[in-house]
């Protein structure tokens, strides 16, 4: 998948930015990739995962640990951003995305969520102008005893900030980087323990809760440029090349918990590492293919007041991926997504319930299967 680089404005009219947001998705190509074996594995576990989230959400809570709020509608605001960076260690260092602090606006209410983050310029003063445009979509869903974790990454464009010199920095808009993956751990207390409490704020944690947790990840990447990704400034470098294709499937284990403090205040932390088969292969190049065990790790945390009423609170998610190797070349794409919330919950009238209800998503797919 592809996109062209597509510039917005202050000064862009409405329908200038309309006109340009058409073309954005009038000019998204799904590339050959997406339908190779690995592709479509891929695509097979994102429809296993609908099965167990509907049948999770169906188990019970252990009502002495949690404090479920159906009948609550969550508003928030918040200020969050979103990065996945290359990481090529000692050699040349990190790749960052032109990504900046989103301010948004989002509803938690029935169990489905929604939100609207966009970056605006007074948050971000630093931001490179005339840049390519990106997508990411990062969707972390925590029904009852299970952690699913969906990625859909585009982005266009990477720099080195301070490359040579301080103030300096290596700006390379060619390069592009997909990722697509998913990632679905099993909470083995999870009646107990509830992540839609410590991220989405819909229920409350009364008392401190731990769980081990098993699960399974599969990810797919591409990094691609049109000249090659490392710079050769102090010579050639063995494995270097312009189009890297990455795979890697795995289980991975590890732990998760609430700690609650006082009335309302909590820390919630989740850890797992994994240990995946990773192929990769540089410029198409059957002859360059290399296969190891490549290990990583999930880690995410959550932390402050959740009440009946409002909630604040602050979150980290990071997901940690290395890549196979390609001869000298060691490197790890990994994704980040921070999050300061501002909470206040509501309890919206029949009239509102009823109307929410009939366009609410989940609803829906539950009247289809009925």
């Amino acid at each position: 998948m592809r996109f062209e680089r597509i510039h917005f404005s202050n000064s862009d009219s409405f329908e200038g930015t309309l006109a340009k947001v058409r073309v954005l998705f009038v000019n998204i190509r799904i590339d050959y990739f997406c339908m190779r074996p690995f592709s479509l594995t891929l695509l097979v576990v994102l429809f296993l995962l609908v099965p167990a989230f509907v049948k999770a959400q169906t188990k019970g809570l252990d009502t002495a640990y949690i404090k479920d709020t159906p009948e609550k509608m969550i508003l928030r605001a918040y200020f969050s951003r979103k990065y996945t960076e290359i990481n090529y260690g000692d050699q040349i260092g990190v790749y960052e995305p032109n990504t900046g602090l989103n301010l948004g606006v989002g509803v938690t209410f029935q169990k489905f969520t929604l939100n609207i983050g966009v970056p605006v310029s007074f948050l971000n003063p630093d931001r490179k102008e005339e840049w390519p445009s990106f997508l990411d979509l990062q969707s972390h869903i925590y029904p009852n005893s299970w952690i699913i974790d969906l990625f859909g990454q585009f982005y266009n464009g990477y720099y080195i900030k301070d490359f040579n010199n301080p103030g300096e920095d290596y700006l390379r808009k060619d390069i592009r980087v997909v990722k697509l993956g998913a990632s679905a751990s099993y909470l083995f207390n999870g009646e107990k323990l509830s992540f839609e409490a410590a991220f989405h704020q819909s229920a409350i944690q009364k008392r401190s809760a731990f769980s081990p947790m098993v699960g399974f990840e599969a990810y797919r990447v591409r990094i691609s440029g049109d000249s090659l990704i490392l710079p050769e400034s102090d010579g050639p470098i063995l494995g270097n090349y312009s189009r890297g294709d990455f795979w890697q499937v795995g289980p991975n284990a590890g732990f998760a918990g609430t700690l609650v403090i006082g009335k309302g205040f909590f820390i919630t932390g989740a850890a797992s590492g994994n240990l995946g088969l990773g192929i990769s292969k540089a410029d198409q190049d059957k002859e360059t293919k290399n296969v190891e065990l490549m290990p990583g790790y999930f880690l995410r945390g959550f932390a402050g007041y959740n009440g009946d009423r409002i909630s604040i609170n602050v979150s980290y998610v990071y997901k940690q991926l290395d890549l196979t190797k390609q001869q000298d070349i060691s490197h790890s794409v990994n994704t980040g997504n921070y999050r300061l919330n501002l909470i206040y919950k509501i309890n919206p009238g029949p009239k509102l319930t009823k109307t929410y209800t009939k366009f609410n998503p989940l609803q829906i797919i539950s009247r289809m299967k009925d």
